[in-house]
């Protein structure tokens, strides 16, 4: 056929007909081929027209994404929790993830403070309080001589709840979040949904362009609320959701949820270091919440048990249902935090039955949300992250007993150190305007008043505080402003320093003291049990292994931003952990 083709071409030269032999040999080749070509010539225009007019089909990039990111923060975890309770662990839920994901083993915070608010920004944003500005759950503002909490936005009234559980937004935070950038980049077509029990834990993992953010309010009827800065009203899932009896049916008896006596790992049931409800004078299971509900605060209540946990899986299910999230070519975003482990490590310490029961039953948790994944979403279909906003330290008492030297101090007992070194010193003992976050606030307006030298009250206050048993080191803020710190704790002050909302002066506490009373626990330290905490990568293009290289709570945001292929995170100082990802 080949030689006919060409005498045709040569013999035939003037313009019509060219055409008859061209249309001559398209006959021919149809003939030839035995009709093979025109079903692959349809094929090809259907195509060529579907993404053309339709523009619906994803490209290869698209298909090798995910389709749902969750991000899990579990409140106040330890590092610990995960090796310690792993022999009662069921086989698919925590151990499911170390089994099947990358576990890293040495992640730490590179910050302090390490509390709730600046845990969930530094892990949605890849940036520390430095950056980001939440420079703790509250700062004091200096020209407003005012406490500011780190959610708090009074241009944004409630939806659902009321007064009580205030107007919030996520505008007090500086930079994008991971959640924010995907949505920038995939032109607002993916969404965003946040979870947590506590505001500041759904606010700002959130971000400024998450579709909507959704925390517990408990006074009343016990319902997840929002803010008008996401939506004008709740949707109609939620409200469903709210008037199912799902909360009411949690009221009911906390005892363990297996033989206590197998609760080897924690200490004594009946002791003398832990705080219990209102109205309970015991801190032994079971606890009667029936009874107990009317004397703390309604249904947040609720929060100080495991199953303010099992609430947030059963929201986060109805969540991932009604939104669709994960059901088209572009990759959603979820974000859930379990808040009650913090309640319950506060009251009763990281050492507690009541802390072992609420880790065992979480990871049932973690497993019920795990099987809906897979099946809504599909096994390998989606990409997950677990880790925690803090750690905590044991309680002072409790290692007291077994010989420890540790403290409780309370922040008013600097303060009140303070006032009267200051007030014999200049006179006055209105010099300090606030203590928090282990940093003090001096009050320029009284110093400048009364014509008092900055330097030397600043070297007083040093000097004094320097005294103090349980102080290990102090300084100004310029010492951390412009200090050149490589590593170790003024590093860890520096990268958790912003300077419109920092103090003045900051000081360390010695390692095993706390700010807290005499019972419970609480966290925000520099110390390895503070900053310590699980990171574990699972799912879809995700490498299985382990591993003990040293990584930071700043790395995830720009790790699943890779994963993605988003654009690096500008604001991010973290690094990118490229050997988690499958290539």
């Amino acid at each position: 056929m080949a030689h006919w083709f060409i005498e045709i071409i040569n013999t035939k030269l003037n313009f019509n007909i060219y055409l008859s032999a061209i249309f001559d040999i398209i006959l021919i080749i149809i003939y030839q081929m035995n009709q093979i070509l025109l079903p692959l010539l349809v094929s090809v225009f259907s195509l060529n027209f579907s993404s053309c007019s339709l523009n619906t089909k994803a490209s290869s990039s698209d298909l090798d994404k995910p389709k749902l990111v969750v991000s899990i923060v579990v409140d106040q975890m330890r590092f610990d929790n995960l090796d310690k309770y792993k022999e009662s662990y069921s086989n698919n839920g925590f151990n499911r993830l170390i089994r099947d994901g990358f576990n890293l083993k040495n992640n730490h915070f590179n910050y302090v403070p390490t509390v709730t608010g600046p845990g969930h920004a530094s892990i949605a944003t890849g940036s520390t309080p430095k950056t980001h500005g939440i420079a703790g759950n509250n700062w004091f503002d200096k020209n407003t001589q005012k406490d500011v909490y780190c959610t708090t936005d009074l241009d944004y009234e409630n939806l659902g709840g009321n007064a009580y559980s205030a107007k919030m937004s996520p505008n007090n935070l500086l930079v994008n979040t991971l959640g924010d950038l995907n949505r920038i980049e995939n032109d607002m077509n993916s969404k965003t949904i946040s979870i947590a029990i506590k505001d500041r834990g759904s606010i700002l993992m959130g971000g400024k362009k998450a579709n909507a953010a959704y925390w517990f309010y408990g006074k009343d009827k016990g319902e997840w609320v929002s803010s008008k800065y996401y939506m004008e009203e709740l949707p109609k899932w939620v409200n469903n959701f709210n008037n199912s009896g799902f909360v009411s049916d949690y009221i009911r008896e906390w005892n363990t949820l297996y033989d206590i006596n197998t609760y080897k790992e924690s200490r004594s049931d009946d002791n003398n270091f832990e705080k219990s409800f209102k109205g309970d004078p015991s801190v032994t299971f079971p606890y009667d919440l029936n009874m107990l509900k009317d004397l703390n605060d309604g249904y947040d209540l609720l929060k100080e048990t495991p199953f303010g946990n099992s609430l947030t899986t059963d929201f986060a299910i109805e969540a991932i249902s009604n939104e669709k999230l994960g059901k088209d070519q572009f990759t959603d975003v979820l974000t859930i935090s379990y808040s009650s482990t913090d309640y319950i490590g506060h009251n009763f310490g990281v050492d507690a039955k009541e802390t072992q029961d609420a880790y065992l039953r979480l990871d049932l948790e973690i497993e019920r949300l795990l099987n809906f994944l897979d099946s809504h979403v599909g096994k390998n279909e989606y990409t997950l992250f677990l880790t925690a906003d803090h750690g905590a330290a044991k309680i002072p008492a409790y290692l007291n007993s077994i010989g420890v030297k540790s403290q409780n101090i309370e922040e008013g007992t600097v303060k009140n150190i303070l006032n009267d070194v200051l007030f014999k010193s200049f006179g006055s003992n209105q010099l300090i305007s606030k203590i928090m976050n282990s940093q003090i606030y001096l009050n320029d307006y009284t110093i400048n008043s009364l014509n008092l030298n900055l330097d030397i009250i600043e070297k007083t206050i040093i000097n004094t505080l320097s005294q103090l048993d349980f102080i290990d080191k102090v300084y100004t803020s310029n010492e951390i402003i412009n200090g050149n710190f490589d590593s170790g704790y003024e590093l860890l002050i520096q990268n958790g320093y912003n300077i419109p909302r920092s103090g003045d002066i900051i000081f360390k506490l010695k390692e095993n003291v706390i700010s807290y009373g005499n019972k419970g626990t609480t966290h925000g330290s520099g110390y390895t049990y503070d900053t310590h905490v699980p990171l574990i990568f699972f799912g879809k293009k995700i490498v299985q292994g382990e591993s003990n290289v040293k990584t930071k709570i700043t790395d995830i945001a720009p790790t699943i931003a890779k994963l993605l292929g988003l654009k690096q995170m500008s604001d991010s100082t973290g690094e990118v952990l490229g050997f988690v990802i499958k290539d």
